[in-house]
């Protein structure tokens, strides 16, 4: 990437919601898509959520939504970070999700295990 591309990411004000919010908007249909690895996927995640690893979101692009919020989590917030701050540059209105799904399984919310995604 451009250092040009790289300051209109870092400079970007990236929308951030907590668990409790994302599954308000689960409830509600919302898409929630999992950037963590196939292991990180395999040991818990979120019921319905879409795995697209951190690594092959720029070739993934056109899995995620442009009509509405795309809520992307990881294992704390940071990978999310990174992959929402660069799906927003290519239209997508991506939303981290703060504390990943480490603050989803420590507020006692419901996972799955296992594979597919």
């Amino acid at each position: 990437m451009s250092s040009r591309v790289l300051a209109s990411i870092a400079a970007m004000d990236l929308p951030e919601i907590d668990v409790d919010e994302l599954e308000r908007q689960l409830a509600a249909g919302a898409p929630v898509f999992d950037v963590r690895e196939d292991d990180e996927w395999a040991a818990a995640h979120i019921d319905g959520a879409t795995l697209v690893p951190l690594g092959t979101v720029s070739e993934s692009v056109d899995r995620f939504p442009t009509d509405r919020p795309a809520y992307i989590i990881c294992a704390k917030g940071g990978r999310s970070a990174r992959a929402a701050e660069f799906l927003r540059t290519r239209g997508v209105d991506a939303v981290n999700v703060a504390g990943g799904m480490g603050a989803w399984v420590e507020s006692g919310k419901p996972s799955i295990s296992g594979a597919g995604g």
